[in-house]
Formats: structure tokens, C-alpha cells, sequence
């Protein structure tokens, strides 16, 4: 049970060299926050738009086969 223990402890340790420090994270956590603020300013305007114009499309589609 040792040996596996050793075993799997030192086969993750070059993965601990893919996975960037902390410090690193700050430009990509700031980018993300912009990126999702941006977003929801977009998405907010949008969707309404969007959900408008197909209920009148199904609206005129259900008054002509009704």
C-alpha cells in the first residue's frame, strides 16, 4: 500500500507544473469579470429583442393556419 501511495504521489508531480500560480490568476480573473459583465449588459438588451420578434413570427404562423 506504500508503494501505490508513492507511486500515484510522484506521477502527480509534473502535473503540478501545468497548473500556473496564484499570482498568475489575477489578469485572467480580472478578464473574466469584464468579460461577464459585458455579457450580461449584452444579454440583457438582447434577449427581450430576440424573445419579441418570435413571439410575433409564431403569433402570424398560428393567425394564418388558425
Amino acid at each position: 500500500m506504500l508503494q501505490l501511495m508513492f507511486a500515484v504521489a510522484f506521477s502527480a508531480v509534473p502535473l503540478t507544473l501545468y497548473i500556473p500560480p496564484i499570482r498568475s490568476f489575477n489578469l485572467f480573473v480580472g478578464t473574466l469579470q469584464l468579460f461577464l459583465r459585458d455579457y450580461t449588459l449584452f444579454s440583457v438588451r438582447t434577449f427581450p429583442r430576440i424573445r419579441l420578434a418570435l413571439s410575433r413570427i409564431f403569433n402570424s404562423i398560428l393567425h394564418i393556419t388558425w
